[in-house]
């Protein structure tokens, strides 16, 4: 079932989106309909480790006792 939703936003906006819709051959109510959809879709945690942690941990500097540790055993 439809029902309408009034939205306000920046006038200077709506012919850029309404083209951009156009360009994906959809309408603009459809358009911010699936937007909104992907925004309540809860994110499912992506299983790989790496991709889990990425950007979790800064980089050690050179200066750090703990990097000088691992270089030494292992470069």
């Amino acid at each position: 079932m439809k029902a309408k939703l009034t939205l306000t936003v920046d006038e200077d906006l709506i012919p850029v989106a309404k083209h951009y819709a156009g360009l994906k051959g959809v309408s603009l109510s459809r358009m911010v309909e699936e937007a909104l959809r992907k925004l309540a879709k809860p994110a499912t945690p992506d299983p790989r480790f790496s991709r889990r942690w990425r950007g979790a941990f800064a980089p050690a500097g050179k200066d750090s006792p703990r990097y000088r540790m691992l270089a030494k055993r292992y470069l």
